[in-house]
This record gives C-alpha cells, sequence and structure tokens, in this order.
C-alpha cells in the first residue's frame, strides 16, 4: 500500500551536514520512494542550504510561530534531493522543504567558526548556540504548519533526533485540538515514528524553556517532559510518539540499559514493544570506488588489486608519507570525540606507530581526518610532530579527503565506546578496506571478526574486540596486521568477501516500510 511520509529533520545531505543523520535523511526517502511510497522531507533554511549546490528557491508560503511573548515569521522554500536513481527511478526526485527564519537558521559559516548547533570559542572549543532550545521550538511547530499549506496530509510523519522531540507533543497537545473537523484536518490521522539516532545528544535545556513551548505546564514531570529538572526534547519525542526505532538492532537492545541508556533506559524499556532497530544503509551510488570520481583510481571486486593500490600512494603522497604500497596503512575519520574512541587511540598510538613486524617489516602508517575536543586536536598534531614519516593528520571535515582515506587505507579504525549504527564501517567494507571495530551497537551487527571459523565459512569482514581497553583494541588492529603482513592471500579473500556484503538503502527502506504499516493499521 503506498503511504505519504514526511521526513523532519535538522540536516539533510546535500543541503546541510554534521554527521551520519543528514546521510541517513538524505537517502531513507529516496529509497522509500523506489518502493513506491509518496515522500517529502522538511529541513530548516541554514546559509549553507542557501548557498550550496543544489538550488532552492523561495514560495510565497508563509507563516508565524509563537515563542514565548514573541510572534515570528516563516517562510517555505523549495528544492528537492538530488536525482541519482534516473535509469532506475520513475518515481521522480523527492520534493525537499526548507524553512526560513533567517535569525534563528542563517548564521552558520564555511569557515568552521559558526556551525549549525554550535559555535567555535576564541579557546577553540565548540559551544551550544544558547538559543538552541527556541530555535528547534520554532523549526518543531514549523514543520506542522508546514504540511496544510503545502496541502500535505501524511500517513506518517518521521521524525528524527532530539531536535524533532516536541513535534509529537505538539501535534497531540495543540494540533488535534481545533475546534472545527476542518482546523484537525490531517491532523487527527496521522501518526508518528520518532528515530533516535544517537542517545547520548538529548536536547536538555533549562526548566524555565517550557515557557518557551507554550505547552502546558502539567506536562513537565517526570513521566513526560522533564528529565531531571530540565527539558528533554528527546526524551519528549520517546514518549509521545507513535513507534520508536533506533539505527541497529544490538543498539535498539543496549539503550534499555544504565551503561547505554544515558538515563533513559527506563522510559525505553516501557516502550520496548513500541521499539525497533534498523541498520542504516550505504547510497552505493555515492559511496562505490567502482564509480566515485574523488579517486585516483576507480575499482571493483575484480579489479581491487590494481586501483586500490593507486589510491594507497595518491593518499601517501597528499600526506607527504613515504610512498610505499607494502606498509600497511590504517586510516580513521570520525567527530575527535570521546565517544569514537579517541582515548583509545591516544593510549594506544605510540604502539602502533612503532609496531614493525617480527620479520623487519616496517611499523604502520597512519592518516585521521576528523575534528572535534581540541584536546584531541592537539594529541594528534604532537603524534604527527613525533611521527612526521608515519602519521598524516586533518583537522577538518573534507568529505572528497574522506572518499579517498577509504579507498586508499587498508585497515579502517573504528574503536567506539559506543556506536549507535555506524556507517563508515559500511564505506569501509565496499571500498575493500578491512574494519577493527569495537563489537558495541551497529558494529557488533554489521561485521564478523575474523576467527579460523569465520575465515572457513566464509562470513568474516573485519576485526573485533569488546573490552573498551588499550590492549583489546592493540590485539585487534595487531592481528589484522598480522594477516595484512603473513597471509596476503586470505587477506586478499577478506577484502573481496567485504566488497561482496550487501547493506543498501533498499533492505533498510524495506523494513521501515513494515514499522510505517503496523503504525496504519492500529491507525484503522
Amino acid at each position: 500500500m503506498p503511504l505519504g511520509i514526511v521526513h523532519a529533520a535538522s540536516e539533510v545531505v546535500p543541503f546541510a551536514k554534521t554527521g551520519g543523520l543528514a546521510d541517513v535523511v538524505g537517502s531513507v526517502p529516496r529509497a522509500l520512494s523506489r518502493r513506491g511510497h509518496d515522500c517529502t522531507v522538511i529541513l530548516p533554511l541554514y546559509q549553507c542550504a542557501k548557498t550550496g549546490k543544489v538550488p532552492v528557491t523561495p514560495t510565497e508560503l508563509t507563516f508565524t510561530v509563537q515563542i514565548g511573548d514573541k510572534t515570528l515569521p516563516g517562510r517555505i522554500w523549495r528544492s528537492a534531493l538530488p536525482d541519482r536513481d534516473r535509469d532506475q527511478d520513475d518515481a521522480g526526485p523527492v520534493p525537499v522543504y526548507l524553512i526560513e527564519q533567517a535569525d534563528y537558521f542563517e548564521r552558520d559559516d564555511s569557515g568552521g567558526s559558526r556551525g549549525l548547533y554550535q559555535y567555535r570559542e576564541p579557546n577553540g572549543q565548540m559551544k551550544d548556540y544558547p538559543d538552541n532550545c527556541e530555535r528547534f521550538i520554532f523549526f518543531s511547530r514549523a514543520v506542522l504548519e508546514a504540511l496544510p499549506l503545502l496541502d500535505l496530509r501524511p500517513d506518517i510523519l518521521h521524525l528524527h533526533d532530539w531536535q524533532m522531540g516536541l513535534v509529537p507533543v505538539y501535534l497531540r497537545e495543540v494540533y488535534r485540538q481545533g475546534p472545527s473537523a476542518s482546523e484537525r484536518d490531517g491532523y487527527d490521522r496521522l501518526r508518528t515514528v520518532f528515530t533516535v539516532h544517537n542517545i547520548a545528544y538529548q536536547g536538555l535545556f533549562w526548566h524555565w524553556d517550557m515557557k518557551l513551548t507554550g505547552l502546558d505546564w502539567q506536562l513537565f514531570n517526570y513521566r513526560q517532559l522533564e528529565f531531571y529538572g530540565q527539558l528533554g526534547f528527546l526524551k519528549a519525542g520517546i514518549v509521545f510518539s507513535d513507534w520508536l526505532t533506533t539505527v541497529s538492532p544490538r543498539y535498539a537492545q543496549e539503550i534499555q540499559t544504565p551503561y547505554f541508556g544515558m538515563g533513559l533506559q527506563g522510559v525505553l524499556a516501557e516502550r520496548r514493544d513500541r521499539l525497533t532497530g534498523i541498520v542504516n544503509g550505504v547510497d552505493y551510488h555515492v559511496w562505490n570506488p567502482a564509480t566515485d570520481r574523488n579517486l585516483t583510481a576507480q575499482y571493483d571486486l575484480d579489479s581491487v588489486t590494481g586501483g586500490k593500490p593507486l589510491c594507497k600512494g595518491a593518499l601517501q603522497r597528499r600526506y607527504g608519507l613515504p610512498e610505499d604500497t607494502t606498509v600497511p596503512l590504517l586510516g580513521m575519520v570520525a567527530r575527535l570525540e570521546d565517544q569514537k574512541g579517541l582515548d583509545l587511540l591516544a593510549k594506544s598510538a605510540d604502539q602502533l606507530c612503532q609496531s614493525g613486524g617480527s620479520d623487519g617489516e616496517p611499523p604502520p602508517q597512519l592518516v585521521v581526518l576528523g575534528e572535534g575536543s581540541a584536546v584531541y586536536h592537539r594529541m594528534l598534531m604532537e603524534l604527527r610532530a613525533r611521527y612526521p614519516n608515519q602519521v598524516g593528520i586533518t583537522l577538518a571535515f573534507d568529505e572528497p579527503l574522506a572518499h579517498q582515506i577509504e579507498a586508499g587505507a587498508d585497515i579502517y579504525l573504528m574503536p567506539s565506546q559506543f556506536e549507535p549504527s555506524g556507517l563508515n564501517q559500511l564505506y569501509s567494507l565496499k571500498y575493500g578496506t578491512i574494519p577493527v571495530v569495537r563489537a558495541t551497537g551497529g558494529l557488533a551487527d554489521t561485521i564478523v571478526d575474523c576467527t579460523p571459523e569465520t575465515l572457513e565459512n566464509g562470513t568474516a569482514t573485519g576485526f573485533s574486540f569488546l573490552p573498551y581497553d588499550r590492549d583489546a583494541f592493540l590485539g585487534a588492529v595487531r592481528r589484522a596486521l598480522e594477516m595484512y603482513r603473513r597471509e596476503p592471500q586470505q587477506w586478499l579473500h577478506l577484502i573481496r568477501t567485504a566488497m561482496r556484503e550487501d547493506w543498501s538503502w533498499d533492505r533498510s527502506a524495506a523494513e521501515y516500510e513494515r514499522v510505517y504499516e503496523k503504525v496504519v493499521e492500529e491507525r484503522g
């Protein structure tokens, strides 16, 4: 049954991106559209979206939103997700609508001092904008205001992460309360699906910010909007939505425990019968070494032995490292934060850079791309200074370079403390770059540890470890290095097994479709 589905999120590729959330919301609607559903996307009109490569145009559609004692105007702009599937997609491009409110959303810059949610202080630390609460109150209301203006009467409103957490609250408490049937038209039958992409980011604000919402103070209680004395956007989405999803089956289980639940484990456990884990997918029109224009050489399963060494040499030249395709090259692309295992890398880096082979082979090279904590910026630059012929560092976000690292590295490091789903390990599989991961969340769901048994049955795709400590991490990396150095044919077999894996969005979209159908059936 074809469904009308609106995805609302704070960032969407290719309009605005800080992380994997944008990739997800830029891909799922396309995959659902290919399956016959009528999809639409709504996000804020940031400066980067206004000046980006994909054209956006204003409409004449305007509205107002009350934020505390202020009445603020909004305007709707129009665009579409670029159609990457013209040869196989008869559904046409997915429409995108962007919410204009210049004071709230057009503050990001290309220099990196002001982002979508944070700004950089003079000491280099990133800090949240103090008005993030009202910014996303405005956007939450704007999404619901936009539906009738755009003549949209969807079956499903799919909401993503804490920024969207108040939408189901407003839907129930405000937009279904119109005095006439015409005012409620479209809202009564609308059902909400809320995806928790990363429970560590909860959207917690001062309790007096409740006044900005315009909602009844009776909702500020421990079972609904209050979270340890603060206003909790993510908690609101979990409590008020019709169905919950998160981005891997393992993570769905983990966040119901105290270690991973970040204080929300009890709330999630109460709703476990309405919580589904669905692994994120990969857009293989973007992440495919056979067609990737960012690469020095394109390659596929059959040509990997010729193309991948050329990509590796180009990456070594870019960083001024000795150009030797026999030296193992470790790669990492990540936010430079504790969650991504940067503390493990800090504790292990010297051992890694000194770990030559038992037969006198040179130690590995290491390339890291990312930005984040000033502590890790400093650690990485000091590492580069100690090992200038082995280490390359880029402290920025660089999409083409991320592709080049995926193609040029031999081994990809992902030692996350927790990882709801993860995308880079999936990119690595496609690029024949063997991942070393901690067995948590989506990493555990997608990477099969290399053991004699999994090698024999042809299921091994990487190396994993479980204890979050330096020795376990180093042990997994050393297992990978040993196979790379000692068993080249086995290594090539591992590469080809990894490259055959299918983690396309089509398989994820089928699971979302089942969730939507279940929710719509309950509606009657």
